[in-house]
């Protein structure tokens, strides 16, 4: 049922972005070191990533992300409804974590961020963070082995934490999000559009490369040319 799938991506995603602004707001109260901050806000998010889509990809496919569920949709594996429904979801969801995070450490609810981020270095690891992403995804979707989920895509995040300029936001609905902390995980509302645009460039980037290693069979439908277009199972358990 879409309104179940659609409740589980609010929930994912409003989890998430707690996590990554929760997680750098108790950083910064355990430690003056910049590098320890990065790695708990790092370790946490990459656990809470891999229990989410362990949990909640059977349900909704565990999106939590625009570039993901704007990817489906351009491949015609969702209906345009149901894709906006995803997309409205995820940026609410997104916007809740954050100011669930905000509360929990008796901060104001919604604090714009003052941390700018840009330049083009920045975008160019938004770009590579992203691309790599949806390569990733794309592999376990076309292979058939989405089970590896839980594990392959918080890896592919927690290593672009430390590899990009950007620290692999990688996500417009986190975006966003991080726009109303101005903690250590916040980003200037000024500085949002310019990394979701670089974000979508990387997205289309990544979903070329899976089409190029990982092309679909010549001549096989889509999933939305079968008689009864179903959510592939994204775990043995769905």
């Amino acid at each position: 049922m879409l309104p179940k799938r659609l409740a589980a991506e609010f929930l994912g995603t409003a989890i998430l972005v707690a996590t990554v602004v929760g997680s750098g707001i108790m950083g910064t109260q355990l430690t003056d070191d910049l590098a320890v901050t990065l790695l708990i806000n790092a370790a946490a998010t990459v656990a809470v990533l891999g229990v989410l889509i362990w949990a909640i990809g059977p349900i909704s496919g565990a999106h939590f992300n625009p570039l993901v569920t704007g990817v489906a949709a351009a491949r015609r594996e969702m209906r345009p409804t149901e894709a906006g429904g995803y997309l409205v979801v995820q940026v609410t969801g997104g916007v809740a974590g954050a100011i669930l995070a905000n509360l929990m450490f008796a901060l104001p609810a919604v604090e714009p961020s003052s941390t700018i981020r840009s330049g083009w270095g920045i975008w160019l690891g938004e770009v590579v963070a992203s691309a790599g992403l949806l390569l990733v995804i794309g592999a376990l979707t076309r292979t058939g082995r989405g089970h590896l989920g839980a594990l392959l895509v918080p890896a592919w995040i927690g290593a672009a934490y430390f590899f990009t300029s950007s620290t692999s936001f990688a996500n417009p609905a986190v975006t966003i999000g991080r726009s109303l902390t101005d903690t250590f995980a916040g980003i200037a509302p000024a500085s949002v559009l310019p990394f979701i645009g670089f974000q979508v460039i990387g997205a289309a980037i990544g979903a070329g490369l899976t089409e190029f290693f990982y092309p679909r069979p010549s001549g096989a439908p889509g999933p939305l040319d079968l008689p009864d277009p179903v959510h592939l199972p994204q775990d043995p358990r769905a």
